[in-house]
């Protein structure tokens, strides 16, 4: 299975980090070995002295496609979950300068959790209006919605399938909102779709 991330989806979010606002969906891809397993804390790597993380509503795709028209995509995917993007924010600053690969920084083991509760999208009314949010040691640091995505769950697919084969298992992170911070040991994070919450993990 593949883990596919969209990056820079949300504008408050470019602002946020001075990038660039894309013409098109950034995508980068997350090893599994990048899962963070069940039960497990999240574990701050030796190499980062700057761990962040980025809430993200998840697709997972539930039939193989290619070339998968945008009309079409809604038949691809019946859940939605919750995760999160960590980032070695330090590490991927050094890359961008270089004009390197971000890999290092965002693919590393550990660095997807994937909220084990999925929500049937029959649930929702709109897909195009849902809310989500991270607390950070009960505090809300992240709140998003759909409605500010710059590219659409069923776009995102549109796109994405024209350079992957979309295969059952898939994963997409589908870009974060504004908020995004460090973490630091201790710290625990709950990640919440509307009020039924998703996950909670510890970090160490």
């Amino acid at each position: 299975m593949k883990i596919i991330c969209i990056g820079r989806n949300y504008t408050e979010h470019i602002a946020e980090l001075q990038n660039e606002r894309p013409g098109e969906p950034v995508i980068f891809l997350k090893p599994d070995t990048a899962i963070l397993l069940k039960k497990q804390p999240f574990f701050i790597p030796p190499f980062s002295e700057d761990i962040h993380y980025e809430v993200e509503l998840l697709v997972r795709i539930n039939r193989v496609g290619k070339y998968i028209q945008q009309k079409f995509a809604h038949k691809y995917y019946d859940e939605i979950g919750l995760g999160i993007d960590f980032t070695a924010r330090d590490l991927q600053k050094k890359l961008k300068d270089k004009g390197l690969p971000w890999e290092k920084a965002k693919a590393f083991d550990g660095s997807a959790v994937i909220g084990e509760k999925w929500i049937e999208k029959s649930h929702f009314r709109d897909l195009s209006n849902i809310r989500f949010s991270l607390n950070k040691n009960k505090e809300v640091v992240q709140r998003g919605t759909t409605s500010h995505m710059l590219w659409k769950i069923d776009e995102i697919i549109e796109y994405i399938s024209q350079y992957f084969t979309l295969k059952i298992g898939d994963i997409i992170f589908t870009g974060t909102p504004a908020g995004v911070g460090p973490v630091a040991i201790n710290d625990e994070l709950t990640g919440f779709i509307e009020d039924k919450q998703i996950f909670s993990i510890q970090v160490k």
